[in-house]
């Protein structure tokens, strides 16, 4: 029987990022080093298949310090904890290794500054987000005020309007990040922003490659996971972009072949915590029902690399 021809665009770059790149090889060491079990504090990133991949090789996935013993290595995950997280470990004279991706740690960092200038915080990110919650945690409480939406901007009751500055999670839509800024802008004029964009490149870059491949599709799947933010926003971009049907599946099992009856052309990428095994599995999937012809929609060359903590280059 003769398969229907299809397209499938493949977006560039997709999947892992360098942080999450990062986070799962300082798992990986530590379990070198360590050997097992050895404790990770929150998902270390947010994909299934990774996490259980870990867990198979020793890693214990907790959701608080509580749940870890002292005599055993813990791990915070690549979204970042409250500060604390660490002073906590510190006390206890556990072994900790810091998995934040360095791009969080960024915001940390412009964060304490600002608020060691006598600046009040804004975050703009999603309430309950790991990230968000780690990096509300720098400061002390009603340091950081939390917006999600522009219009969340006229409700904010800041302690002096002139002494703002704003901060955002990495992992935003960067057109809906921006209608937030302005709105803060319009409402504060003087508010301080960061000297660099706190959207990491890796979010931005996906988002561009989905932009410039909606248009093309008839459907589009994001390969990620349901708790991934960068995932869901990279959706919710395909949606915004033009094509009809923008859809996150975990895996191949998880596509609906019913809803892409009678299609011609396809849209893949991967949100920053999906590995490139996941991308094949559901490209099989689709050579196994089409004639399938891939074409690459490449908008960015990544080459960026971040270094692990020293101690786990350091002899045990």
């Amino acid at each position: 029987m003769t398969k229907p021809p299809l397209t499938l665009y493949l977006a560039a770059p997709r999947g892992f990022c360098a942080g999450v790149d990062r986070a799962i090889r300082i798992v990986e060491m530590a379990l070198r080093k360590w050997g097992a079990p050895v404790y990770v504090r929150h998902e270390i990133v947010h994909n299934k298949f990774v996490v259980d991949g870990l867990r198979d090789l020793g890693a214990v996935f907790v959701e608080d310090l509580d749940d870890c013993p002292d005599d055993r290595p813990v791990i915070f995950s690549a979204h970042g904890v409250p500060k604390a997280v660490p002073a906590e470990a510190a006390r206890r004279r556990m072994i900790h290794v810091d998995a934040t991706c360095p791009l969080v740690s960024k915001v940390h960092i412009e964060a304490e500054r600002h608020h060691g200038n006598g600046l009040q915080m804004v975050m703009i990110g999603h309430a309950g987000h790991p990230e968000t919650l780690g990096t509300m945690g720098q400061l002390p409480d009603g340091e950081v005020l939390l917006v999600e939406t522009a219009a969340d901007v006229a409700g904010l009751d800041v302690r002096d309007p002139g002494r703002l500055a704003y901060i955002t999670q990495t992992t935003l839509s960067v057109d809906d990040t921006a209608g937030i800024v302005a709105a803060l802008k319009a409402r504060f004029p003087s508010i301080v922003g960061p000297h660099k964009e706190d959207i990491c490149y890796a979010t931005t870059n996906r988002q561009e490659a989905v932009k410039a491949m909606a248009p093309k599709c008839d459907a589009m799947l994001v390969i990620g996971a349901p708790n991934s933010s960068n995932s869901r926003r990279l959706v919710e971009v395909g949606a915004a972009a033009g094509c009809g049907y923008s859809q996150l599946v975990q895996r191949a099992g998880d596509v609906d072949w019913r809803a892409l009856d009678g299609i011609g052309s396809v849209g893949i990428t991967a949100g920053a915590s999906a590995p490139e095994l996941l991308v094949d599995e559901v490209i099989d999937a689709f050579r196994a029902r089409y004639d399938v012809t891939v074409e690459r929609v490449e908008t960015a060359v990544e080459n960026v690399e971040f270094k692990v903590p020293r101690v786990l280059r350091e002899p045990a």
